[in-house]
């Protein structure tokens, strides 16, 4: 079977399936009851269709709007502008000037023209009656007043499905239609033949039993729709800095307004349209609106900024002008968000083996009508009544084709693809209690596979609350871990010195130290830059005096790959300044000179070069991330296009950061191993920081430590022979940490353990440049904290706490969605074996079914709503962490699951065989009444196998399957309403279901049937059969 299904449905991977991929399982899978319901959450590929349409009419657009506007500005300044624009009544009621549409045209058509009659981005920002230092007022009147005019930051969705749509959705199931069908003509030809009410009896039956299965399916269906909408709305929680009433703060995307000031950062998604209002060296990304890779500049000269776009590099002030659906990404996203999640590999196969066992579903059914019918026709001609046919022989043959329409019911598994959905949905609510926000489905299932977690150490396996504790400055070392250190510091260091260092720190930098709404100081920025601003103020700095004293010409922003920060200031004489930070190692080799301590500038020799590194290697070694500052002046002119010089920088001090070790992370590193999963350190550090961390974490013991420069050097050959080393082996894990590591670095780490050596891996990563490698991983986790839009947007489970042991946590969840998903396909499919032979061989032998349709209604639900509510939810356990991974490799329907199926089968089948042939011996039935007590002890005992066979479910391979039974509640339920259900079908609703009250006798032994499956069920899984 795992072959067909590799053929037919292996094509769909867990991430970056093509479309052909998605369009050849759907057409393979023929054999579907309801299409509505199966497909619910699958990839709606005619959506995807009209966005991508979308997208290449937007890149057409935006290709002809800049050409546009680079022929506007050649003639522009020499022209006489003419206002012709009218403000509406309402708008200049309102207090503006200028209205949505107008807006909207103005940045979505790049309309420079337009731009400049209005004034530019100043007259704009005044027609909006906004400050680029204040922003916009918060007050309530005024707020309500711009949503009248301009509308709100929100595209419009689909309306959520009411329980009735699903309910309608059920209904569409075919086999049940057929059995609708059928049950009115056993209404109509029943009251006929006998009258109302006892005529109308078994219709009634089966209207119920499908009415029954249509509620809990739609039931069962509404609450995961529930569960999805709620991580629909944590997954849209994100925040932009905002300054409104001349306070910064967090807001929601959604509650801007055109008016507001925005500050993006590198990594941040553009969250509105707007106009470039200040800032340096700005690149945006415009792919995902326009399908261009080519980066924009934006600058005064182009200021457009369009919602959706991301911002490759660069810091600036945007105005937001435009919101909602006025833009060009709100059309996009209300087409997008019904093009939906794509199908899981899981999802995939299991609709595989629901095709599979539909077809012989389908076949045992048309034979089992054909031998019925014959057997009815056979019995005429002894009669010699072939020619006359009664009503009696009309509801005979009504009744076998419901029973044959009722096995193709039980025998398409409908319920195997969707049980994958609600065990996904289960987990993704669960685990988002755990602080794991899965964006993607198939990364719940996937993670439970992976062989290899790929983790950064800052904020991951760190606390990322930095703080400054040592400093080496002007050839002095101290501890600075104290307000009264870092002030005893400040007076050891000579004026001049200390004033360049308050300089580095509050110029070159992309915090800031802001007041809050409570008027309180507050730091903004990363935690390396908080750490500097703090230690800048705790040696008596005063941040916004030094950002006045003089004028920032030039940022480099920092990014991964050039490791470092530089500004060129120009000074209050006229004269500039450059400053640079970042890593040390890096820095220190751009230095020529030093600050003495005297604060005298000195040439650097060998001596003090090799003294610094020893200084460097001693922080770092200490587990402290060294930062190097340095500076120059230029003595030419500057200018803007200008490049920051690289060399020749006098280097001020180095400072140690201490980012302390999480708790838990070594235990967790532990409970890694454990499982069989390879823990690799991958980070931007100092590599004597990164072992250090290494070691502390448990990552690192005897294993491999190595530089991204030399990594990078390594030939194809060198690699292959370097990573087997760090592979997953059964016996031992190899340890292997990479220090200053750029992001492509990571991607080929992790390009090579997926291609070459078949890794199931997962990345952590929380940059804009990690994106490639969040991409290319199996599963891409970003950091929830420290993350940029950029690196969330890449990844498949968003990290909300930025904590190792929260991915731990999701790893176990996965390997428990996957375990639960087989553990229910082993329950379904002995079902439909057993309800399938059982039928078959009776109607063969006997000419007649046991089973009758109302009963295997019932017997359909307990299999695939009620089965998959109770097994397909099961919490995880430590156990799984035991054990080890499937990889990539690995069987989904494994030996195991087959041992189990075909021995808990054939023990059933022995069971039923047993009944019919010597039931009414064993139990001494005779009268009018035995066979029907006879079906009903066969009924009975059949259903009673499932319950306990549930129970022998829960563990595949343990033998003690109770434990922690009682605290799944759930599981419980479940097989509490079955069993009371089971009761009152066969004691009190005989007349519908086909039953005949039972003794306590007749029950004791259908109770004993199904309990005795329990011993058979651990006698199994002592008989070895290997794993996969």
């Amino acid at each position: 079977m795992d072959s067909y299904l590799s053929e037919n449905f292996g094509d769909v991977k867990a991430k970056n399936s093509s479309e052909e991929a998605l369009q050849r399982w759907r057409k393979a899978c023929w054999l579907v009851k309801n299409h509505k319901r199966r497909f619910r959450f699958t990839a709606n590929l005619s959506k995807r269709f009209e966005a991508e349409a979308i997208r290449r009419s937007n890149q057409e657009k935006f290709r002809v709007a800049v050409l546009v506007s680079q022929a506007a500005l050649q003639f522009i300044h020499g022209l006489n502008l003419s206002t012709e624009y009218t403000v509406p009544e309402e708008v200049k009621t309102a207090g503006f000037e200028i209205c949505a549409d107008e807006l909207g045209s103005i940045v979505e058509g790049r309309d420079v023209k337009k731009l400049k009659i209005h004034g530019g981005v100043e007259g704009i920002i005044n027609k909006l009656n906004t400050s680029v230092d204040d922003g916009i007022s918060t007050s309530e009147y005024l707020l309500n007043q711009r949503k009248e005019i301009y509308g709100v930051n929100k595209f419009i969705e689909s309306p959520p499905r009411g329980f009735w749509v699903f309910v309608w959705e059920a209904l569409q199931d075919t086999t049940l239609m057929i059995l609708a069908v059928c049950a009115l003509i056993s209404l109509v030809v029943g009251i006929v033949m006998e009258g109302w009410p006892k005529g109308a009896q078994d219709g009634i039956g089966i209207v119920a039993s499908i009415l029954l299965v249509v509620f809990v399916t739609a039931t069962s269906d509404y609450r995961q729709s529930l569960q999805f909408k709620d991580l629909d709305k944590e997954k849209k929680k994100i925040t932009v800095q905002v300054t409104r009433n001349g306070c910064r703060q967090k807001l929601s995307i959604y509650d801007l307004l055109p008016g507001d000031i925005v500050h993006l950062n590198i990594g941040d998604q553009v969250p509105a349209d707007g106009l470039f209002v200040s800032g340096f060296s700005v690149l945006i990304n415009e792919s995902s609106l326009t399908g261009e890779s080519e980066p924009v500049n934006v600058s005064e000269l182009n200021p457009f900024l369009l919602s959706g776009t991301k911002v490759q590099d660069g810091s600036c002030k945007m105005l937001v002008t435009t919101v909602g659906m006025r833009t060009q990404w709100g059309k996009l996203m209300a087409t997008l968000s019904e093009g939906g999640d794509d199908e899981t590999p899981l999802q995939v196969k299991l609709n595989g083996v629901a095709t599979i066992i539909g077809k012989i579903g389908l076949f045992f059914a048309v034979v089992t009508f054909s031998v019925l019918v014959q057997g009815l026709l056979s019995r005429k001609l002894r009669e010699g009544s072939q020619w006359t046919w009664s009503g009696d022989d009309a509801m005979e043959i009504v009744e076998f084709f419901a029973i044959a329409v009722t096995i193709v019911v039980v025998a398409v598994p409908e319920g195997l693809p969707l049980a994958v959905t609600l065990s996904l949905a289960f987990a993704m609510k669960k685990m988002m209690n755990d602080k794991a926000l899965v964006r993607h489905l198939a990364a719940c299932e996937t993670m439970g596979s992976a062989t290899t977690i790929c983790s950064d150490k800052t904020g991951t396996l760190t606390t990322n609350h930095m703080t400054v504790v040592k400093a080496y400055i002007c050839g002095k070392i101290k501890e600075v871990n104290s307000s009264k250190a870092s002030s005893d510091f400040s007076s050891d260091i000579h004026d001049s010195a200390l004033a360049i260092l308050l300089e580095s720190i509050f110029k070159n930098t992309g915090g800031e130290v802001v007041k809050n709404k409570d008027e309180k100081i507050e730091i903004l920025g990363s935690p390396t830059e908080t750490a500097l601003l703090e230690f800048g103020l705790s040696l008596g700095g005063d941040f916004l005096k030094e950002r006045q004293r003089s004028k920032l010409v030039k940022v480099e922003p920092f990014n991964s790959i050039k490791k470092r920060m530089g500004v060129v200031l120009q000074l209050p004489d006229g004269s500039f300044r450059a400053h640079c930070k970042g890593a040390s190692e890096i820095i220190l080799a751009a230095c020529d000179k030093v600050v003495d301590s005297s604060g005298e500038v000195i040439p650097l020799n060998e001596d003090s070069i090799n003294h610094l590194n020893d200084m460097i290697e001693t922080f770092a070694g200490e587990a402290l991330r060294t930062l190097c500052l340095a500076y120059m002046d230029i003595h030419d002119e500057f200018s803007v296009g200008t490049p920051i010089p690289a060399r020749g920088y006098t280097c001020i001090g180095i400072v140690g950061i201490k980012d302390p070790v999480r708790p838990g992370v070594r235990e967790s590193v532990a409970i890694c191993r454990s499982a069989g999963i390879a823990v690799r350190m991958v980070t931007g550090d100092n590599i004597n920081t990164a072992k250090a961390i290494a070691r502390e974490c448990g990552i690192l013991t005897d294993g491999i430590a190595i530089e991204g420069p030399e990594f990078r050097e390594k030939s194809e050959e060198e690699l292959l022979d370097i990573i087997p080393k760090i592979q997953v082996h059964t016996c031992h894990l190899f340890d292997f940490v990479m220090a200053r590591s750029s992001p492509m670095d990571k991607h080929t780490l992790v390009k090579h353990l997926r291609t070459t050596f078949q890794e199931v891996v997962s990345v952590t990563g929380d940059g804009t440049n990690d994106a490639p490698a969040l991409h290319e991983a199996d599963i891409g986790l970003a950091m929830g904290i420290a993350g940029t839009e950029v690196a969330k947007e890449s990844a498949d489970v968003i990290i909300l706490d930025d904590n190792f042991s929260t991915i731990v946590t999701v790893a176990k969840w996965g390997r428990s969605v996957y375990i639960n998903i087989q553990k229910f396909v082993q329950f379904q499919l002995t079902v439909n074996v057993v309800a399938l032979i059982v039928n078959f061989s009776s109607a063969c032998l006997t000419g007649n079914a046991p089973l009758t349709a109302v009963q295997l209604l019932w017997v359909n639900m307990i299999m695939d709503t009620l089965g998959a509510l109770a097994l397909a939810t099961e919490p995880p356990n430590d156990e799984l962490m035991k054990r080890p991974p499937v990889g990539r490799k690995g069987n989904f329907i494994s030996n195991v699951m087959w041992r189990n199926i075909l021995g808990q089968s054939m023990y059933q089948f022995v069971v039923i065989w047993f009944l019919q042939t010597r039931g009414k011996a064993t139990f001494h039935l005779h009268g009018p009444d035995s066979d029907m007590i006879l079906n009903t002890l066969i009924f009975n005992s059949f259903v009673f196998c499932q319950v306990f066979n549930e129970i022998s479910s829960r563990d595949m391979e343990r033998i003690n399957v109770f434990e922690g039974i009682l605290k799944n509640y759930v599981f419980v339920a479940v097989l509490t309403c079955t069993v009371v259900f089971q009761i009152i079908i066969v004691e009190f609703l005989g007349t519908y279901a086909n039953t005949s009250p039972l003794s306590l006798k007749q029950w004791f032994g259908s109770v004993l049937f199904g309990v005795l499956g329990m011993p058979i069920a651990a006698a199994l899984k002592m008989i070895p059969v290997g794993s996969v």
